[in-house]
């Protein structure tokens, strides 16, 4: 729902905070007060072109801000995520700014967005509907829409079918691509296979790169080694007067004398009998690793090979030993494929032609639903267009059978119309006016509007230009009906429609200091009275006018209350 709306600089506007509310928010004023311009403001924070000859004369930029609030609106909330805007207390809060050079600042809860990205959620935030706008009655998918959603039944069916479909023309670009590498798979294979080969000789086993290098670099200081062992054993237990046990034994055997006269010494004589144990185990351990120690000049040269026959490898094909390896299984996967490709790509086709034959017999299912609604609904919609002052319309919606399978069906989904009696019906593009199709379109929304899963606002900007006495009443009707389900803001010039508004807006143009302002006021009841007096009868209100208001008022009342209680 559209809270509030906040204009500076704007036109004729210079700075005026509109509050609206749910249900019908009824907009009017004399002709040229500048209703129109606030739905063009409204239309400029939602994404809409922005001219700089908006701004009013004299100010360097323009500014519009609107608060909405998005009680179940998971559309618009999906829209946010995906640009990483925040929400809080489901409130959101667009401004957008343009200064003389052109030049835009949009912000969206704090966050700075693109125009593309602030159209994108205008578009799902609001729906602008005038004879401008009706265009959309005449797109490509819109019939689509209109008929899919007239029925749960219906988009059960379009979403099992749609599954089938994305399966089916997944499998088919599996099947192109595949054939389109298949000039590629001879050359390829000899590459592959030499590549296979080649690890294959090598004969990798894993983390042996990091034993080689252990091996190598042992081999390598060989000499540092066995120097260091030698002095290490000498030092130990060697032959000189002076070694590491042969004192140790001294020490031990004073120090046995000592603990015949005092014990004290009890706990070190311990400590160095284990010390004394754990030095003759290292003397054996690094007198057997020097006695088993051997060098090889050729197994070095044979380490040093092996080390850069590795080395190769993993420049071509992976970082470690391990890359490599996995390197090898990908390319035997690879050369098997090829080699089986005439085998893979019957398969391929086979499934192709089964998932074709299931989404067929869904798109069946789904065109027969689709006929049976498009029945009902064009019936509704027709009975809609008669009450809405159009009393020899047709409306039908056909829905036709092909061969070709697309994201939405098998189908031709068209509008047909016919205003005047004895005319057959013809496609919407061919033959109907604006005005038709602006009465079309209040027709399908007042129908629509309690499934339809599109903008939760609806704006009908002088969709009831031309209108009057009982066509009046019943458009008046309709847009309150649509208001049942949906916020709606809507410019009339017509007391029939106004009447029936939740909340009634009054735009005026004043002159203040030989500068034209428009000024916007929520009007209270007693001022509605007054305001539809002035649409029904002109300035010159009279007490019968204003009577008359009054009726039409409490009328309205009533017409709202049975409307309320209406399926």
């Amino acid at each position: 729902m559209l809270k509030t709306l906040s204009i500076w600089n704007f036109a004729l506007i210079e700075n005026v905070n509109v509050e609206f509310d749910s249900g019908l928010n009824i907009l009017t004023g004399e002709t040229g007060a500048g209703k129109s311009i606030l739905i063009d403001a409204l239309g400029v924070v939602l994404g809409n072109r922005a001219a700089v000859s908006s701004i009013r004369n004299g100010c360097d930029q323009l500014r519009v801000e609107a608060v909405f609030t998005l009680d179940s609106n998971d559309k618009i909330k999906n829209i946010l995520s995906e640009l990483e805007i925040e929400m809080e207390d489901d409130e959101l809060i667009i401004a957008r700014r343009i200064n003389r050079s052109g030049k835009n600042s949009i912000i969206v809860n704090g966050s700075h967005i693109t125009l593309s990205s602030l159209k994108k959620i205008g578009n799902a935030l609001i729906d602008i509907h005038g004879q401008n706008e009706n265009l959309a009655l005449l797109k490509e998918d819109s019939p689509y829409n209109l008929i899919d959603n007239s029925s749960g039944n219906i988009l059960t069916a379009l979403a099992d079918y749609q599954k089938l479909y994305r399966s089916w023309t997944a499998q088919k670009r599996i099947l192109e691509d595949k054939k389109r590498s298949a000039e590629e798979n001879e050359q390829r294979l000899d590459m592959l296979r030499w590549q296979e080969n080649e690890i294959a000789e090598s004969n990798l086993q894993p983390g042996e790169d990091e034993e080689l290098e252990a091996e190598f670099r042992r081999l390598s200081n060989a000499e540092k080694i066995v120097q260091h062992i030698e002095e290490a054993c000498s030092l130990l237990d060697g032959e000189s007067d002076f070694n590491i046990l042969t004192a140790l034994a001294k020490v031990e055997r004073n120090l046995n004398d000592v603990s015949r006269y005092d014990n004290t010494v009890n706990n070190s004589l311990k400590m160095l009998e284990e010390a004394s144990i754990t030095l003759n185990e290292v003397f054996s351990e690094i007198r057997s690793y020097g006695d088993q120690f051997d060098f090889s000049p050729a197994r070095l040269d044979e380490l040093q090979n092996r080390m850069e026959l590795i080395h190769r490898l993993k420049k071509k094909y992976g970082a470690t030993v391990e890359d490599v390896m996995a390197y090898h299984e990908k390319i035997k996967r690879d050369i098997l494929s090829i080699e089986n490709y005439d085998a893979d790509v019957e398969i391929i086709e086979q499934r192709i032609l089964k998932l074709e034959t299931q989404t067929r017999k869904r798109a069946e299912i789904l065109t027969k639903s689709r006929q049976q609604s498009a029945k009902t609904l064009s019936a509704a919609i027709e009975k809609e267009l008669q009450q809405l002052g159009m009393s020899n319309a047709k409306f039908t919606i056909t829905i036709t059978q092909n061969d070709i399978l697309s994201i939405n069906g098998a189908d031709d989904v068209d509008m047909l119309f016919s205003a005047n009696a004895g005319e057959e019906v013809q496609p919407l593009s061919k033959i109907a006016s604006g005005g038709e199709l602006s009465r079309i379109a209040l027709a399908i929304k007042a129908i629509n509007a309690d499934r339809d899963d599109s903008a939760s606002i609806m704006v009908f900007d002088e969709i009831d230009t031309g209108l009057g006495g009982v066509t009046a009443n019943a458009v008046a009707e309709c847009i309150a009906k649509v208001a049942k389900y949906k916020q709606v803001l809507c410019i009339t010039h017509l007391p029939q429609i106004a009447c029936m508004a939740d909340v009634h807006i009054l735009i005026e143009k004043t002159v203040d200091n030989e500068r034209t302002l428009t000024n916007v006021t929520r009007l209270s009841e007693s001022d509605r009275v007054k305001e539809i007096a002035r649409m029904a009868s002109g300035d010159d209100a009279s007490d019968a006018s204003m009577e008359n208001a009054r009726t039409m008022l409490m009328n309205a009342i009533k017409r709202k209350r049975m409307i309320a209680i209406q399926k």
